[in-house]
């Protein structure tokens, strides 16, 4: 489940509400639901079939959408318990599981405080770099300005 997005889950949910009284879509109702975009169309039903809630009835190839999509019983219970979404929603609030032993909590800690003393000394090394070309700017912008000073007093000096 967890390569879907909110938006295809709330795309699969669609889909399964789309099922009407006799529980079936045709080919041209789920070219409608996708706006003709049958790759995405197709993206879809993989997915509902993957999880088993719905069956494929008259699939005329391996990468074109079915004549007719039937929806099983577990596809309305699915849909009834809040669906895709719900399902996704379930999973961005569960907490993220950290592996067991203190052992390996330490290793991580001792990664973690590495990376940041990297990340602090390359801040430094960038700043460091920063600090060395607003130097370099700023010479160079005297320079600029020396350099106009000594053409007036040149012109100056060429007009007498």
């Amino acid at each position: 489940m967890t390569d879907l997005n909110e938006y295809e889950c709330e795309m699969l949910d669609a889909v399964l509400e789309a099922f009407g009284v006799p529980d079936n879509l045709t080919r041209g109702q789920l070219m409608e639901l996708f706006d003709g975009d049958e790759a995405v169309a197709f993206a879809m039903v993989q997915a509902l079939a993957r999880e088993g809630l719905v069956a494929e009835n008259g699939k005329p190839g391996h990468y074109e959408l079915p004549e007719k999509l039937i929806l099983k019983p577990k596809g309305e219970k699915f849909l009834k318990d809040g669906g895709f979404t719900r399902r996704y929603q379930m999973e961005q609030h569960k907490p993220v599981e950290i592996g067991g032993t203190l052992a390996k909590l330490q290793q991580q800690n001792m990664r973690l405080q590495n990376e940041k003393l990297a990340n602090k000394s390359e801040i430094a090394d960038l700043q460091k770099t920063v600090k060395n070309l607003q130097l370099r700017q700023y010479i160079l912008f005297g320079l600029i300005v020396v350099a106009l000073i000594f053409g007036y007093f040149l012109s100056a000096l060429l007009k007498n």
